[in-house]
């Protein structure tokens, strides 16, 4: 993260804080790798956005030592809701709506990258990356997607690492369930399969370049080894 932040010229770096284990992840290993007076972090909640994630986000912010910016979504989003009412009409809401939350933050974050010249680090990690548990244009927008190749059972490996010697990483954080907070109730689990179950099979489907039938040789359950497949083929 250092090396690619001094080679592109930027002297800091923003990121979108969820209150989630991805972004304080990445928001530490960016204050380890440039410094904490070049770390902007972002709040942008939404109506499905939790108190805990506030609470997480502001803990996260202060514990690092960076500055955060909280900027609602409610208007923007509500505008866009607006504008498409016409073509949408008798639709029921589904994905584009959540989608909409996380291109309506991503237009944020490139806003505050245009204006003040920071460099916006992605959060996504491998997990999600790979299965297109993600928004184009949204969440996978910005310039270095810093743990994109790190799992999400090794995204919870480093940040209790990274709290060796003091919660750096708030514990709620790491012990509460996953959810990207688009939709009431919402649960990463509800769409993946168990994250140690997912992360095996991706392991052994892209970096041991076993087949399928090979994976569900292992005991892995055939209807989720190819879904895991699918997901991964087509993204």
């Amino acid at each position: 993260t250092r090396d690619y932040v001094r080679k592109t010229g930027f002297k800091a770096v923003v990121i979108g804080l969820s209150g989630g284990i991805d972004s304080s992840l990445v928001a530490a290993v960016a204050v380890a790798a440039i410094g904490r007076e070049s770390v902007h972090g972002v709040f942008m909640p939404s109506e499905f956005s939790s108190d805990e994630s506030c609470e997480d986000a502001t803990a996260l912010a202060r514990n690092l030592g960076i500055k955060m910016l909280s900027i609602p979504i409610h208007q923007p989003f509500n505008a866009y809701l607006n504008t498409m009412r016409g073509v949408f009409a008798h639709t029921k809401q589904d994905v584009t709506e959540e989608n909409l939350q996380a291109r309506t933050r991503g237009n944020i974050l490139m806003a505050l990258s245009n204006k003040f010249g920071w460099l916006v680090l992605t959060t996504g990690n491998k997990s999600e990356m790979s299965t297109g548990y993600a928004t184009l244009y949204g969440d996978m927008a910005g310039g270095l997607a810093v743990i994109s190749d790190v799992p999400k059972t090794m995204v919870f490996q480093l940040a209790r690492w990274i709290n060796t010697k003091r919660e750096i990483i708030p514990v709620s954080t790491i012990e509460k369930p996953p959810s990207a907070e688009l939709k009431p109730g919402q649960k990463d689990q509800d769409t993946l399969p168990p994250y140690d179950v997912l992360d095996e099979i991706l392991r052994l489907y892209v970096e041991e370049n076993l087949s399928a039938r090979d994976i569900i040789a292992h005991g892995f359950d055939e209807k989720t080894v190819r879904w895991v497949q699918r997901r991964v083929d087509i993204n």
